[in-house]
């Protein structure tokens, strides 16, 4: 598979350094998707200090769209980021046929990058995974971040898998969402740092900052972006390690709260109701998780205010 003339015409831009908010996706009642709340939620990431966008990613809800509709999101999204930062644009889908059409359309509308988890549900195996990121990247210009989730792929490309992928060009980041900070330090030491490696999961956030992770991609920079940006400013910045246990004093229970079903493998919240009530606490309304994932149960929210508080936020309730 050939680029074309106009995919290839453009130059990418390097990858991000930072923190990259994972956009939300305003879904009305019904479940259509309310485009008139979108450009103030992207327009208060951008002013808390993101340093890039990341559309349809986890927080975005791609897997309960359609094809269509993803692209009328990032398409909207892109209009709405107007090029302030950079737009990392997820473009996954179960078949690599649907990923490169997602891929080559986002490459279009103007993303920057694309963000691409692994073909979900079919579980491919590790070989024929890594063909799926070469058919990708023979197909677009723009750099490929690769999305490691295994809880929710079933696939678990290793060290040398990920990168063999770079050193073929296949890949040009990933973003990590592994709960095993070594996971972080072993890419980073295998690629001499040259791979971007982000921080994908929250509670790894602190020690894959410190390994040298190239920025940070996941829930708290996408509720709570300032303070996530006060972290990586910390860590990656200033290089002051006092301070970042500060900063991280105050962001840790928020993150034990948001994941507190998902790393008990059930009981406690849902890590995107507790992102979703906490945005419409603190920022403009975006509504309400699309079903199966239902509003934050009141017996959370209380707490959830709490914290947004110790972080400096003003909330405006907790209902």
């Amino acid at each position: 598979m050939s680029k074309t003339d106009t995919e290839t015409s453009r130059q990418p831009k390097p990858l991000f350094r930072g923190v990259c908010a994972s956009s939300i996706t305003p879904f009305q009642p019904d479940g259509t998707f309310a485009f008139g709340r979108l450009k103030p939620h992207i327009d208060w990431l951008i002013a808390e200090g993101v340093a890039a966008i990341s559309p349809l990613g986890s927080s975005g809800e791609f897997a309960g769209m359609e094809t269509d509709d993803r692209k009328r999101v990032l398409e909207a999204t892109i209009e709405a980021c107007a090029g302030r930062v950079p737009i990392v644009a997820g473009s996954h889908h179960v078949s690599t046929k649907l990923t490169v059409e997602l891929s080559k359309h986002a490459e279009r509308a103007g993303a920057d990058a694309l963000l691409i988890v692994p073909p979900y549900y079919m579980a491919p195996t590790p070989a024929q995974t890594m063909d799926h990121y070469r058919r990708i990247a023979e197909a677009v210009s723009i750099p490929v971040v690769l999305y490691h989730s295994i809880p929710l792929t079933g696939i678990n490309l290793r060290t040398s898998h990920l990168a063999q992928l770079f050193r073929e060009g296949a890949i040009k980041g990933v973003k990590m969402s592994n709960a095993e900070p070594d996971r972080i330090c072993s890419l980073l030491q295998e690629t001499g740092g040259e791979l971007s490696v982000y921080a994908g999961i929250d509670s790894v956030a602190f020690e894959g900052l410190c390994h040298g992770a190239h920025g940070w991609i996941s829930g708290i920079p996408s509720m709570v972006p300032a303070a996530a940006v006060r972290l990586y400013e910390a860590i990656s910045v200033r290089a002051d390690l006092a301070a970042a246990r500060q900063v991280w004093a105050k962001l840790s229970p928020l993150m034990r709260l948001q994941f507190s079903a998902y790393h008990s493998g059930g009981d406690g919240a849902h890590w995107f109701s507790v992102m979703k009530a906490g945005l419409n606490m603190i920022g403009p309304e975006v509504g309400d998780p699309a079903p199966p994932v239902l509003p934050l149960p009141e017996e959370f929210r209380d707490t959830l205010a709490a914290l947004l508080r110790d972080l400096g936020n003003t909330v405006k309730t907790a209902r």
